[in-house]
């Protein structure tokens, strides 16, 4: 991650984790509340948190992405645990009851998703007292961005997710998961409409996230995941997809899928050359995205976003707009399969350029158009089977396969039970679903 810029920043990041530990009620409690306050309060404390939010985000093994990643990845059949030394992964493979709540990777996700959203919340809360309201939702909008991340990973692994933080909170619906992370968009949205965020908060955080469109990327997600196909629309065509968002890496901060797994070869991999992909849904001869995900050196290896150390992950790819629009087209009202079609060959015949400047990474199908007439069901299945490799290692799949109703048997679980330590400290836990 580039944060080059202000050695100011570094020092906050690590001063504001410090009075903010986690916990597992969900309290991240400061022995010194004067001084947490003086951080909550201030310009510099604040843009420190946010930073902060990102590094959480997207490093090390811990971090929310990564464990995302392999939760999901293994669980759908994207990935594989290739030690079985590693046995949080390695249950991950076996899934059903072997995945309980000891899990230590899908512990990851719960714990940072809540971290996320504590450290968002402070800073969106905060924010709105400065007087300087440039700054001021720039802050809000950034630290949107992971608290909608957050909410969305939760939302996508469990059943119902907590309604806030602190003792004994309630839970939540998945959908209302979806609609708060949307609801959250909304607010950093009006607020830079209204105060277009300011160059001096641009200048300390880390270069690559492209805050405006990132905002409407993920609101386009999650209603589309929440079933709001007309949201999931206009969201998606608000979106710039000329313009790319990413996380971006430096020596301090190294990719955590190279760091963790491609460098090491010790802990997961791809499961083969179809991108764990059966029957119909195998990429077709010569789809130039295999060879962008994947590489041959003994075994199917990593490739694509996790392929160097410094090598940027995509926020969100333009394809995944594409696809949206695709989709919300098949599945609106009245299905408009003619638009839907349109927008599914855009990716379909996108060229491999081999120019990784390019908003989608140089990566493109470089297929032949699909033609002639399909039913909505022929279409859907065709933007399931191209979701699956546009979009893979994404963290995204297991929510397609149970929206576009895969079989069950095709993935390792459906939902996840909760962890220990969620239940041992707060009663107000869910039951844990069957398979």
């Amino acid at each position: 991650m580039k944060n080059s810029r202000s050695k100011n920043i570094h020092y906050i990041f690590f001063f504001a984790l410090a009075v903010s530990l986690v916990a597992c009620k969900k309290e991240y409690l400061n022995p010194n509340g004067a001084v947490a306050d003086d951080v909550l309060l201030s310009t510099r404390g604040l843009t420190g948190i946010t930073v902060g939010l990102q590094k959480n985000f997207s490093t090390t093994r811990a971090g929310l992405l990564y464990a995302a990643i392999t939760v999901n990845g293994i669980t759908t059949n994207e990935l594989i645990s290739v030690n079985t030394g590693n046995t949080n992964e390695d249950r991950l493979m076996t899934g059903g009851v072997q995945v309980d709540g000891t899990n230590s990777v899908l512990l990851n996700v719960w714990t940072s998703s809540n971290k996320i959203i504590f450290d968002a919340d402070n800073v969106i809360n905060n924010a709105t007292k400065l007087a300087d309201k440039g700054l001021a939702s720039g802050l809000i909008a950034h630290a949107s961005i992971f608290k909608a991340l957050a909410l969305g990973n939760l939302s996508e692994f469990w059943e119902k997710v907590p309604a806030g933080t602190g003792q004994n909170v309630t839970f939540m619906t998945r959908a209302e998961g979806f609609n708060k992370a949307i609801a959250t968009i909304d607010n950093a949205l009006t607020l830079i409409a209204a105060n277009p965020i300011s160059t001096s908060f641009l200048s300390n955080i880390p270069v690559g996230v492209d805050i405006p469109n990132t905002l409407n990327a993920l609101k386009a997600r999650y209603a589309l995941f929440a079933g709001n196909y007309a949201l999931a629309l206009s969201s998606a065509n608000a979106v710039d997809l000329t313009k790319r968002s990413a996380l971006t890496y430096d020596a301090q901060n190294l990719n955590p899928i190279f760091e963790v797994a491609t460098s090491t070869n010790n802990v997961i991999q791809p499961k083969n050359i179809n991108l764990g992909q059966t029957g119909v849904n195998i990429p077709d001869v010569g789809d130039a995205r295999i060879p962008f995900y994947t590489v041959i050196n003994t075994t199917v290896r990593i490739n694509g976003f996790g392929a160097a150390s410094l090598t940027s992950i995509p926020v969100y790819l333009p394809g995944e707009m594409t696809l949206i629009k695709a989709e919300a087209f098949a599945r609106q009202s009245t299905p408009d399969l003619t638009a839907s079609l349109a927008e599914l060959n855009k990716v379909v015949t996108r060229p491999s350029t081999g120019n990784a400047l390019d908003a989608n990474y140089g990566m493109g199908a470089g297929l032949p158009a699909l033609t002639g007439s399909y039913t909505q069901q022929q279409l859907l299945d065709l933007i399931y089977k191209h979701r699956c490799i546009e979009l893979f290692m994404s963290g995204l799949k297991l929510e397609d396969m149970r929206r576009f109703n895969q079989p069950l048997a095709d993935r390792r679980r459906n939902f996840f039970p909760y962890p220990f330590a969620e239940r041992d400290n707060n009663t107000n836990t869910p039951a844990d679903p069957g398979f």
